[in-house]
């Protein structure tokens, strides 16, 4: 089993680079963070690396609860099924969400604000990978409610009157990781089938 290393050398790294993002120029940072954003703007012109660059950027640094959450999940993805597994989910659920919202505020032409906007961070891979663990959980009505519980908290950023489209983009990227763990679900975590191998 691959030792546990992307998820403690990612949440370091992101944290780092937002640490020393908070000592620049305030106008410099604001470029960086534009320059990295998945914003309308950039992925109509093109720039499609930004896909890559905005999961490794975030706009302050990360409050410690949330920082050792995204460990925590994370760290627990790759312990179950494998870091390739746990990086390609999260890379599903950000780059998927990130297409999909672009698609739609497209579709709708959002306004100056919205295209321009800043558009960084690590939630959509973090909420893809939290909906495609459910699958460890014990099946029946455990595995049942804690889906129905995440899409309902999915749910309510969007019943608000300030909702924005990030909103939308956490619960598009929490429904793909949904629907890896429903399509997977007769796949035991790894952890699980080698300790069949061995009492087998």
């Amino acid at each position: 089993m691959t030792p546990l290393l992307l998820a403690p050398v990612y949440t370091g790294v992101v944290q780092a680079g937002a640490l020393a993002l908070a000592r620049v120029d305030g106008g410099v940072r604001r470029r960086v963070l534009l320059a990295c954003s998945t914003n309308v703007d950039n992925l109509a012109a093109g720039r499609w690396d930004t896909l890559v660059s905005s999961a490794f950027v975030v706009e302050e640094p990360m409050p410690l609860p949330y920082a050792l959450l995204l460990l925590a999940v994370l760290g627990y993805a790759e312990y179950a099924y494998g870091a390739w597994w746990a990086a390609g989910v999260f890379a599903l659920g950000h780059a998927g969400a990130t297409a999909l919202v672009y698609g739609a505020l497209r579709a709708r032409r959002a306004g100056p604000e919205v295209r321009g906007a800043v558009d960084v961070g690590t939630s959509y891979g973090f909420y893809a990978v939290l909906g495609a663990l459910t699958s460890v959980l014990p099946r029946g009505p455990v595995r049942t409610g804690a889906r129905a519980g995440l899409l309902a908290l999915g749910v309510r950023p969007l019943l608000r009157r300030e909702r924005t489209f990030t909103d939308a983009g956490h619960l598009v990227a929490l429904a793909l990781g949904l629907g890896l763990a429903v399509a997977g679900d007769r796949r035991p975590p790894v952890r699980s089938l080698m300790k069949a191998r061995i009492t087998g």
